[in-house]
């Protein structure tokens, strides 16, 4: 794996000048990516925040090949490329070169809209990187629920008050969705911690095959938090093992991080305006059945580490 030296030394492929948010964990997930192979590069994106963030007409934040899809179809576009290069190859009309090809899409284009697409795409094995940017809801339009929200989180559309206390519903386990299909490799990361990310983002561009990266991405429009604490949150999240660190390559899944000390989940909850409904006197239960959900997780993870799961 490259050093933070080595990494820090290679070329900007997306500029700064774009138009993404004070504090949108996109940027530093997107760039430490893209800085992860020596490879040439073609990216797609699906709308959402990293398309209409980097790209309004005329100007372009990418430094390399970039395709805008529309929401739903990201990896279908992404492969489409990849397969034309192949064939095109094949045919002696192109030279042949190290290329990778990566998808990007936020939670909503990604765990909702595009899961048909992305399915797809694992199902039939193009050589490729899908990068889930994991923000919590659809947050480019308005701050609407996704498959990917927290539990009990205020959203437009599952707002807390009266009626409800927020989303009802459990979060979607991509990852582990992505993984049942028997791609080579697929894990979840964090941009705090930026040698399991850049780690991951290697070892995944170097496998032949569909690969898949899930990354917590902070956002302080939706998740009502201060900009500079972004990465602090980003951490909280892991510390408090909502979001666990781990891989499954070949199917064998492994834990690539263990908290020192696992933090109560309220360290994390309680910066944010999301979940502020959640301290009050009255949704306190809410709270301590969010934290057994969360236990639970990192308890069935912790049992599976080490083993064959697909």
């Amino acid at each position: 794996m490259a050093t933070l030296k080595e990494l820090s030394k290679k070329d900007e492929l997306l500029s700064g000048g774009h138009r993404l948010c004070a504090g949108c964990g996109i940027p530093p997930i997107v760039r430490l990516i893209l800085r992860s192979t020596d490879s040439g590069i073609v990216a797609s994106s699906a709308t959402g925040c990293l398309e209409v963030g980097t790209t309004v007409y005329p100007y372009s934040a990418w430094r390399i090949p970039w395709i805008h899809s529309a929401f739903e179809n990201s990896a279908a576009t992404i492969t489409g490329v990849e397969t034309a290069y192949r064939a095109l190859k094949k045919r002696g009309r192109i030279p042949d070169r190290d290329i990778k090809f990566i998808a990007f899409g936020g939670d909503g284009g990604t765990y909702d809209i595009g899961l048909q697409s992305l399915s797809g795409a694992l199902e039939r094995g193009h050589n490729f990187l899908y990068v889930c940017y994991d923000n919590g809801a659809y947050m480019n339009t308005g701050i609407q629920r996704s498959s990917a929200t927290p539990f009990s989180s205020n959203t437009t559309t599952s707002p807390a008050g009266t009626v409800i206390p927020g989303k009802q519903e459990w979060r979607k386990d991509l990852t582990r969705i992505v993984a049942a299909h028997n791609v080579p490799y697929a894990a979840q990361a964090s941009p705090h911690n930026w040698s399991d990310l850049s780690k991951k983002a290697e070892k995944a561009l170097k496998i032949d095959g569909p690969t898949f990266l899930n990354v917590m991405s902070p956002c302080p429009l939706g998740w009502y938090t201060k900009s500079e604490d972004s990465i602090k949150l980003a951490k909280l999240s892991v510390d408090t093992c909502y979001w666990m660190l781990y891989e499954i390559e070949e199917g064998v899944l492994r834990i690539t991080y263990r908290p020192k000390e696992k933090r109560p989940l309220a360290e994390w909850l309680q910066p944010q305006g999301r979940f502020k409904h959640l301290f009050k006197p009255e949704n306190s239960a809410i709270l301590e059945k969010f934290q057994a959900r969360v236990d639970l997780e990192w308890q069935r993870l912790n049992e599976l580490d080490g083993k064959q799961i697909f």
